[in-house]
């Protein structure tokens, strides 16, 4: 930001920094990023530039789907309708707005987590369902979802979940999984897997 300012091009530039995806390093015995856990798909996300309040820390999740309408926004370009994500600028001119919806990540057909500012929700293709109070769980150790108390939370959680689920695209063969509910299988990575197999290592 300081060489911008110097060279006379912090009024006009907007600066994004990101990351691609989480990373477990061994938490629930998991190394890598294929999960819909906060640890799998967590990143930072930082703006800086005209139109963004300096030093704001939002606490609202938004999506890497959110970038280009953001830029959109903040560039004075015609806004799209087509679009899934969501303009982040009235989070960066004030940290405090709520956003209009949580995150929404997914992974293979069926498998979706959606993350409000207090909880995760885990949706999997053969149906079980993981929910985490990040006021309390930040590592997502106790699964609530099966509590009665919270059925109001998995409620609103679950109508957050992809109405589009597509299957992999013909001759995908890196990290897919798919599930059959008629003989309760999955295959990932060629590999079939039944409940209670241990997971498959590569």
């Amino acid at each position: 930001m300081q060489a911008l300012e110097e060279a006379g091009l912090a009024e006009n530039t907007v600066v994004v920094v990101w990351g691609d995806h989480g990373w477990h390093l061994g938490e629930k015995a998991i190394t890598g990023k294929n999960t819909l856990w906060d640890d799998g798909t967590r990143v930072p996300l930082i703006f800086a530039g005209p139109g963004i309040t300096p030093g704001g820390r939002s606490t609202q999740p938004a999506e890497l789907l959110d970038l280009y309408p953001t830029l959109v926004e903040l560039c004075g370009l015609a806004p799209r309708t087509d679009l899934e994500g969501l303009s982040l600028v009235p989070q960066l001119r004030d940290a405090k707005t709520p956003r209009a919806r949580p995150a929404i990540t997914s992974h293979n057909r069926g498998n979706h987590g959606i993350r409000s500012e207090r909880w995760r929700y885990v949706r999997y293709a053969d149906g079980t369902e993981e929910l985490y109070d990040h006021a309390s769980d930040v590592h997502e150790w106790h699964n609530l979802a099966l509590k009665p108390e919270h059925a109001a939370v998995l409620a609103e959680h679950r109508r957050w979940l992809p109405t589009i689920d597509r299957p992999p695209a013909p001759n995908s063969a890196n990290r897919v999984l798919t599930y059959d509910p008629a003989t309760d299988e999955a295959v990932w990575e060629g590999k079939t897997v039944r409940r209670g197999d241990p997971i498959p290592r590569r």
